[in-house]
């Protein structure tokens, strides 16, 4: 038990001093403050280093494959689709079309054509036309909880297969608002105003994301929109693996 109550002092610096004549450059600890600790600990030899300071905490990342440049989107241009609060998943595409797999490029279309066909009957003014697989809207503005209900992907899947580049809603259902940038198939933008109710379907309509702003040329105003923030790359990127393999973070897939 007296073993317990000796003590061995050792001295740390702030600022460690690192011998390099040495091969093995070893750590040397200089001044107070003092951590003592029992002597029955077992004795240890000084730590050293084989690499130089400024790289002892260099952790190599993935490298990531080369990949064509490309051009960033900066701006959407085209006629709006305009519906209201609480656009449901069920609404956007009803689960009936569900078993359409977005992985086959021929049901990816297929999926596309039935987006907003839940709409009620009160929406005068269909998103696709009939026999028609794709939209000639590519801005839906929406007003608040848009894409509740479901956690269902297909939805934002539908409205990219589609042809929308875009939604501008006061507000989204987060489940929906994650899903889209996953997927990378639409921009989930947030309005500031309720846009849904100044805007028509069939106006005319320019996205400017670098300014995070809405521009209606049908009625000559301007709308503020809110950053996209960090989802933005994801989202340019094809979605959240392909943004994955682009950065390195996970391999690139082999051809």
């Amino acid at each position: 038990m007296a073993a317990c109550r000796s003590t061995t002092t050792i001295s740390l610096s702030r600022n460690p001093s690192f011998s390099t004549t040495n091969p093995k450059p070893s750590l040397s600890f200089l001044s107070p403050p003092c951590l003592k600790l029992p002597s029955i600990l077992p004795s240890f030899k000084p730590l050293t280093f084989h690499a130089p300071p400024d790289q002892l905490l260099s952790i190599p990342r993935a490298t990531a494959a080369a990949t064509p440049t490309t051009t960033p989107t900066t701006s959407f241009h085209g006629h709006c689709y305009v519906v209201g609060d609480n656009i449901d998943t069920d609404q956007i595409i009803p689960a009936e079309y569900l078993t359409l797999v977005p992985s086959k490029q021929e049901e990816y279309e297929k999926l596309g054509s039935y987006a907003l066909i839940g709409l009620p009957a009160t929406y005068k003014t269909r998103f696709i036309e009939a026999n028609q697989t794709k939209t000639k809207y590519s801005i839906v503005i929406g007003g608040e909880n848009f894409g509740c209900g479901s956690s269902r992907e297909h939805a934002p899947v539908a409205l990219g297969a589609a042809g929308a580049a875009a939604v501008v809603a006061e507000s989204y259902a987060r489940i929906f608002f994650r899903n889209s940038v996953a997927t990378g198939e639409i921009y989930p933008l947030e309005s500031e105003v309720r846009i849904c109710e100044e805007c028509k379907t069939g106006d005319l309509i320019t996205i400017e994301l670098a300014e995070s702003k809405l521009i209606n040329h049908t009625s000559g105003k301007e709308y503020k929109l809110k950053p996209i923030g960090d989802a933005g790359p994801v989202i340019e990127a094809g979605g959240i693996f392909a943004y994955a393999r682009k950065t390195g973070m996970i391999p690139s897939q082999t051809p």
